[in-house]
């Protein structure tokens, strides 16, 4: 498919996504009625195991003054191989919650080696989003037929999983509904280990697509906190918008997609085959020719990471977690739909720490962010405690007038902020950019400075880890693409999380967030956004009444006053029908 048409069709599907089809369709298909949701919980007290001896062991080494530790995984190699090893420590409990899994080399060996815990006695709950679960992606479902392990959908869509557009076609009618997701990532072991951060499972958040891959952050959480973030699987988990998978499809549909997905495998084999006839002949594969699953299956030899020696930074920290009620129910009332919150969970562990400046305390930022009804709203709070600087990353960056206004607040304080986003050839869902677009020259008026990732490098390896994983990426040259979400206060208090800055993470979808105070570990995420804003990203100006695009600093490239990197075709096609699209749908 040309890149014109990939694009128009990834548009196409988010505008249904959104609702924006007003048709007046009546479903094929409804979910099931009185579905059984046996209630379970978090592992009541993770003291004696394993993994809980490893944490108060490097908390002892390193003295911690705190009883929770954090470790950013800022590349692929930490990133996944945390998450190996929390599947392969862990004797009791096994909690993941996702938005999307993918069926795919890295996550095959993750979701084996989950399989393997619990037949060895690990009692496993997977909890995932339900809007990509189609196609080859819902064989992930066939774990809730294994033994010992539970797995529910969140928020599903009725009907057949042969195609996505097929699915949103049927829920025309529940358009209201099935645009609100359940956008959370968490990773809990045995409740005392966990990751959370932007990475959801799969090849390309984990450096070994062969043509495009993200560039993300996420947190590996030791100690007593990881039990905030358990209670807040717990909520999601025994909601009513969760649906056992064996409420929503069979065995035998799931064998029958496997099936079919095996024939298209020994398809690609055979290509392979003939690859490998080319190569014993001295010739070399096609140009452009992308490696097989199997290849890059092959090539993916990502390591556990050795825990015994993690060094973990001690600190307080905040969880801010949107209720699962943001999406409601069926029954919810005339405010189902309509995105307003219920409310937003905070909770911690430690309070402020002796000697903090006042205003600027841990515990001033968890009573300052709980004012808002959701993640985002409560980060927008928490912008209003800022003195001198802020620095943001965010993938997806849809500012409404409620964020505005809060940069704007900041602004007249004489706080600085700079901002990290995607350029439109970087954006993997290019219509957003036009949310984005549409505001620039509003926010470079306030005096925002904003940077837009350069996507055309093979990895921006100097920050937030490379887009591609050393020896699994085997197409050589990688699209990047910016899925990180970031905030760093005054350089002393650090944001990781799921959320995205844009209307629909505030109104939409529902969000974690993790808030540090930490002068080490926001040292540490400056000193990485500061290369990514100087060596990766486009620095965007007014000049002489136009927007430049400045070339980042090294690149050999020349400044420009187009879309960097982006096609004559993809800039126009966003400009028919970006204005179709309002902010709060992005």
């Amino acid at each position: 498919m040309s890149s014109f048409l990939r694009h128009l069709a990834l548009l196409l599907q988010r505008s249904l996504a959104i609702g924006g089809v007003a048709l007046c369709l009546t479903a094929c298909a409804e979910l099931p009625k009185n579905v059984d949701r046996p209630v379970s919980t978090a592992l009541t007290s993770p003291s004696g195991t394993p993994l809980a001896t490893v944490v108060q062991k490097r908390r002892d080494a390193a003295r911690g003054r705190f009883e929770s530790g954090f470790m950013l995984l800022d590349g692929p190699p930490a990133a996944y191989g945390s998450r190996l090893a929390l599947v392969e420590g862990a004797q009791k409990t096994l909690d993941l919650q996702y938005y999307a899994i993918h069926a795919d080399a890295s996550t095959a060996r993750l979701l084996i080696g989950v399989r393997d815990a619990a037949r060895r006695g690990v009692r496993v709950r997977i909890l995932l989003d339900d809007f990509h679960s189609t196609g080859r992606d819902a064989l992930v479902m066939r774990l809730a037929f294994e033994p010992n392990i539970e797995m529910r959908m969140f928020n599903p869509l009725a009907g057949a999983r042969a195609s996505t557009v097929g699915r949103l076609f049927n829920s025309l009618d529940d358009a209201p509904r099935i645009q609100q997701r359940m956008h959370n990532k968490l990773f809990i072991a045995d409740n005392v280990l966990a990751v959370t951060g932007g990475r959801n499972l799969g090849d390309a958040y984990f450096g070994n697509a062969s043509k495009a891959n993200f560039i993300d952050l996420d947190v590996l959480v030791a100690g007593p906190l990881v039990q905030d973030l358990s209670r807040s699987f717990d909520a999601y988990w025994n909601n009513e918008r969760a649906y056992p998978v064996q409420s929503l499809v069979t065995r035998e549909e799931l064998d029958e997609m496997r099936a079919r997905a095996k024939k298209a495998d020994a398809a690609q084999s055979a290509a392979s085959a003939a690859d490998g006839t080319r190569a014993a002949n001295g010739e070399q594969r096609p140009q452009g020719e992308a490696p097989t699953a199997e290849q890059r299956a092959h090539a993916w030899d990502q390591k556990a990471m050795d825990l015994s020696t993690a060094t973990f930074v001690w600190a307080p920290a905040v969880v801010l977690v949107d209720r699962p009620g943001k999406i409601a129910a069926d029954d919810a009332g005339p405010s189902a739909g309509t995105g307003k919150a219920p409310g937003l969970v905070v909770t911690r562990q430690t309070g402020r720490p002796p000697g903090a400046r006042p205003g600027n305390s841990l515990d001033a930022a968890a009573d300052t962010a709980a004012g808002g009804d959701t993640v985002v709203e409560g980060l927008l709070q928490l912008i209003g405690l800022a003195r001198s600087d802020l620095l943001i990353i965010s993938p997806y960056f849809v500012p409404g007038p409620d964020m505005k206004q809060a940069f704007a607040s900041a602004r007249a304080r004489g706080v600085r902020i700079q901002v990290l986003t995607n350029s439109l050839a970087s954006n993997d869902a290019p219509v957003a950019h036009v949310g984005y677009a549409r505001h620039r020259e509003e926010l470079l008026a306030m005096g925002i400075e904003l940077y837009e990732l350069r996507s055309e490098q093979a990895g921006l390896s100097s920050a937030f880890g490379s887009s591609g994983s050393s020896g699994s990426n085997m197409s050589g040259e990688s699209r990047s693409m910016l899925h990180s979400k970031v905030l760093v206060m005054d350089g002393r208090m650090l944001v990781v999380g799921s959320m995205n800055l844009d209307l629909r993470s505030q109104l939409q979808n529902t969000e974690i967030a993790l808030l540090i105070r930490s002068d080490e570990l926001s040292r540490v995420a400056t000193g990485k956004i500061e290369t990514a804003l100087r060596e990766g990203a486009w620095r965007v100006e007014r000049n002489d009444g136009q927007l430049v695009w400045r070339a980042p600093q090294g690149s050999g490239l020349q400044d420009t006053t187009t879309e960097p990197d982006a096609s004559t075709s993809l800039r126009m096609m966003l400009k028919l029908f970006g204005p179709l699209a309002p902010d709060r749908l992005l």
